[in-house]
């Protein structure tokens, strides 16, 4: 039998880093904050949530509230997290929590947001309606975006919600 095992965080470490639910409360309605970054284990610009590693002794909300400043600009409250999920564990052993936040456009900091980017980091961040997220991705993957299987995943459960009425 063929096995194979590799490990993708240092020893000791239980926890890679958090995906972000960044939901922007505005006048008009609940959107959710994506970016567009190149990826180039794929060669593609890929649509995803924002993300980012967990430092040494700092829990999940207290990751996600920093890189959603860091890559966005964004100052938000961590209202819920995840069980720890695994992205692709049939390859590796990847890990995280997806972290919900919410965004209060009324405040001054939300009102024009500077991302404090690294010198490698090159994201362009926008908005979709959360109703219309399904229906986005898929004209964003016919412009030829990559669709982040995160990102994919909440499409498909708010589409299904919908469908169902849940």
């Amino acid at each position: 039998m063929l096995t194979a095992f590799s490990q993708t965080r240092p020893a000791g470490i239980e926890l890679d880093g958090v995906g972000i639910v960044a939901i922007l409360n505005k006048d008009t309605g609940s959107e959710l904050l994506l970016q567009k970054q190149y990826r180039p284990p794929i060669d593609a610009v890929v649509i995803e949530v924002p993300a980012g590693l967990i430092d040494a002794g700092e829990t999940p909300e207290q990751c996600a509230v920093r890189e959603l400043k860091e890559e966005t600009g964004y100052v938000g409250v961590a209202e819920q997290t995840s069980p720890v999920m695994y992205n692709d564990p049939g390859l590796c052993n990847t890990n995280l929590h997806m972290v919900h936040v919410q965004v209060d456009m009324s405040l001054p900091e939300n009102k024009n947001p500077k991302p404090e980017l690294e010198d490698n980091e090159f994201i362009e961040c926008f908005t979709v309606p959360l109703n219309s997220l399904f229906g986005e991705m898929k004209k964003l993957e016919k412009e030829g975006y990559a669709i982040d299987a995160r990102v994919g995943t909440l499409a498909e459960g708010i589409e299904l919600a919908k469908k169902w009425r849940l």
